[in-house]
């Protein structure tokens, strides 16, 4: 009998504490939060408490929002950094409209795609000076409090200042990652001196400090957004990566500049999905969901064959087009607006065979033109909700610690190709295609969900996967992150880009997925593979408009937390 029971068990492969839960689904690993006045869901929970005290103190979404990721940048060096980018999705609840930040820094202006060739590099390196492009954070924290902020930097920045000086216990997972980045990056300047104790990593519950960052969020407080890009810590910067043989400047620094632009969306069964335009990726999630459209998914079910290899199929042909369309708005050749077309999605959608896997899928044509990260999101009683995503890249990054700043540079730039006839192709100033996203949901013109998904090439395959696990299968927000994820990932490059698939690339499946569903998978041609990750990291709040609440859900897989008060 005993035999028999484990048997059951292990072939519905659902979490084995879920069903010890009263209320919820099985898949659920906790209940959502519900708070009335603020909430604020994060990858660490002193972060969220920031965000909270932020808030209860008068500080509206946008303080809060930039206070945790401030706390972020000291606490989950692993996933992001003040060497990184920012992209930021804001509702406003005055004007009742969405704004749009693109806070990516550009390429040194001093290094060219002939440098690379004529050094005979095939690809650009994935860590060290080479990849180092102009760190967008500081600016995207700047531009965000000037148009939304309520109260002053200084008392935004002081927790973390705090906590810098005075030290934070590292969480599990977080010490994890940290310990398997040192030998990948102790061998770059500064790393080691400033990352590490006695050249390790701090170990979960160790307290780490760092006052070496607490001095450079003090600069900001004083000094402001130019005490990073045009003043004695710019010149700092400078000074490193010349002296290291990098090209980032002094003057790229001086000259960045973030941009406000307006998210895209497309309706998915009602709902309307909102993203960044490139140079992110956010936009294969919108073709994900508009191909997926025109398929019944309820009927099949959440977990289902269809409902497996629909999705997967789905993805293939997005992800096609991200890897030959996407770049710097400056530099694509095809417009967004096709892209995420019915039209367009009622094309692709003719190539999915519901019996095969396909083992290759080209990019579409579309009409020309003619002219691992960290995400989080708050809520405030006023309304306003933001979605924010920050990171280096790869982790920790290039590994290029500037001597006294506790930070370190992106390599953002390893994501360029050295294909001159490649739209991402490596230029002097331009922005690299970008994998970091925040998304939106609204609902009959009004806010519904803000929320993120982290993880490389898993994020615009999470985003469409929350909402046809809400949409499609009636899950509410927690149980949508829960539930067993789904990451195909194709033939790529070493940057990360896609390119086109020759083997039908590998279907990665989360546990909690029936052996007769990965039977039947397989027999339709896919590469199952049971997989730890990468599943990404979810954190959302949902605005309940019918009883004033707000909604709040956090990752089960990583150490977060969503709270509200």
């Amino acid at each position: 009998m005993r035999h028999f029971i484990l048997t059951i068990l292990l072939s519905t492969a659902l979490p084995v504490a879920a069903f010890d839960r009263i209320t919820g689904d099985p898949r659920q690993s906790r209940s959502e939060v519900i708070a009335e006045h603020g909430m604020a869901a994060t990858s660490h929970p002193l972060a969220t408490q920031i965000a909270l005290d932020i808030l209860k103190g008068g500080g509206n979404a946008v303080d809060a929002a930039i206070a945790a990721n401030a706390a972020l940048t000291l606490m989950e060096p692993t996933g992001n950094g003040l060497g990184g980018d920012l992209f930021a999705i804001v509702w406003d609840a005055e004007s009742e409209q969405l704004h749009g930040y693109n806070g990516s820094g550009r390429s040194p202006k001093s290094l060219s795609l002939e440098w690379f060739i004529e050094n005979e590099y095939e690809d650009i390196p994935q860590r060290g000076p080479l990849p180092v492009s102009v760190p967008g954070v500081v600016d995207g924290w700047f531009a965000l409090h000037e148009r939304f902020g309520s109260v002053g930097m200084g008392s935004i920045l002081q927790p973390s200042i705090v906590y810098a000086r005075n030290g934070h216990p590292v969480p599990e997972l977080i010490a994890w990652y940290w310990e398997r980045s040192v030998p990948v990056l102790e061998e770059w300047p500064g790393f080691v001196e400033q990352f590490t104790i006695d050249g390790r990593a701090p170990r979960a519950g160790e307290i780490w400090k760092n006052p070496n960052f607490a001095d450079t969020l003090q600069i900001l407080v004083d000094e402001g957004r130019d005490g990073f890009y045009k003043g004695e810590l710019a010149e700092r910067i400078g000074e490193f990566m010349a002296e290291h043989g990098g090209f980032l400047t002094y003057e790229d620094l001086a000259a960045h500049e973030g941009e406000w632009i307006d998210p895209v969306s497309t309706n998915y069964r009602g709902v309307d999905v909102w993203q960044l335009p490139p140079n992110g990726q956010g936009i294969a999630g919108l073709q994900i969901l508009n191909i997926l459209e025109g398929f019944d998914l309820a009927s099949y079910g959440f977990g289902s064959p269809e409902h497996i290899h629909l999705f997967t199929e789905a993805k293939k042909l997005a992800f096609e087009d991200r890897a030959r369309h996407y770049a710097d708005l400056d530099y694509m050749e095809v417009d967004v607006d096709w892209l995420i077309s019915k039209e367009y999605a009622a094309e692709r959608r003719e190539l999915i065979d519901m019996e095969s896997a396909a083992d290759t899928v080209e990019a579409g044509h579309p009409p020309l033109n003619e002219g691992d990260t960290i995400n989080l999101t708050v809520a405030d009683r006023h309304g306003n909700m933001v979605s924010l995503i920050q990171s280096n890249y790869r982790g920790m990054g290039s590994g290029m610690a500037p001597p006294g700043t506790g930070f370190i540079l992106q390599n953002r730039g390893e994501m360029f190709v050295l294909d001159q006839d490649h739209p991402n192709t490596f230029e002097p100033g331009k922005r690299p295609f970008h994998t970091i996203i925040p998304a939106f949901v609204t609902r009959d013109g009004k806010p519904w969900i803000s929320f993120g998904l982290m993880g490389g090439g898993m994020q615009p395959q999470g985003h469409a996967q929350i909402v046809i696990n809400m949409v499609d299968f009636g899950m509410g927000l927690q149980e949508a992150g829960d539930a067993p994820r789904i990451h195909h990932r194709g033939s790529t490059e070493p940057t990360g880009q896609a390119i086109q698939m020759t083997d039908g690339g590998e279907l990665n499946l989360e546990s909690g997925f029936s052996y007769e569903t990965v039977r039947a998978l397989m027999g339709k041609g896919h590469k199952v593979v049971w997989s730890r990750g990468p599943y990404g990291g979810y954190q959302a709040i949902m605005l309940d408009h019918e009883h004033g609440t707000y909604r709040g859900a956090s990752e089960s897989r990583k150490d977060g937390q969503a709270a509200g008060y």
